[in-house]
């Protein structure tokens, strides 16, 4: 059952990472052409293939069918994540969308960090481990089992990541809002000693006098 839930879980993380793209093909090229790693046409072909490989890849990684050749080529599709997020890293190449689950928002910065790039690889020896490792022998039930597992672990991983991205205070999006606040704070407060101050200068000379 082990590998059940494996599959289950590469399955259900390849299909997050393809349904989003189906309907944003012209977001799915510009992010494809922000790796700089392919010439134009590979381009255009791996924006228009993509999401439909995610997306078969993990439905028969889930359904348990094609024996090994998903989970061979899921191990290839992890891989060459691997390899476009380590090469645009080596280069310093950081504030580029990755482009793996979805797309950033127009009020994000989009950026990429060694967490991506060990994370796909993660999933590349997941996939590899899957793709060598005996078939396993489970009942009907057994599989169900499985599947749901893995299905509401990759559920429970993605709940936890919503929740972060709203309370983190290391996010992007709370990370602005705060940092709008705070500007709007220090400008009136700054206004406000302003006031302060030529209040104070025009009453100098009355207080002035009146030391006199």
């Amino acid at each position: 059952m082990f590998w059940v839930v494996v599959a289950s879980v590469l399955g259900g993380t390849l299909l997050l990472a393809g349904v989003p793209k189906l309907g944003d093909r012209d977001g799915l090229l510009t992010v494809v052409k922000g790796y700089r790693l392919l010439p134009a046409p590979a381009e255009r072909t791996v924006a228009a293939t993509l999401p439909f490989a995610e997306v078969a890849i993990g439905v028969l990684l889930i359904a348990g069918l094609g024996g090994r050749w998903p989970a061979a080529a899921a191990t290839v599709l992890f891989a060459g994540f691997v390899t476009g997020l380590t090469v645009n890293l080596a280069r310093g190449r950081r504030d580029l969308d990755c482009g793996c689950f979805a797309f950033g928002a127009g009020h994000e910065v989009p950026r990429i960090g060694w967490f991506h790039a060990g994370r796909a690889a993660l999933f590349a020896v997941a996939a590899l481990a899957l793709t060598v490792a005996p078939a396993p022998e489970v009942t009907p039930v057994g599989r169900l089992v499985g599947v749901a597992g893995g299905l509401l672990l990759v559920l429970a991983v993605v709940s936890v990541a919503q929740l972060r991205a709203v309370v983190h205070p290391g996010r992007r999006p709370v990370d602005d809002y705060l940092t709008s606040a705070s500007i709007t704070l220090r400008a009136a407060d700054t206004v406000s000693r302003y006031d302060t101050a030529v209040i104070d200068i025009h009453n100098l000379p009355r207080q002035t006098g009146r030391v006199r």
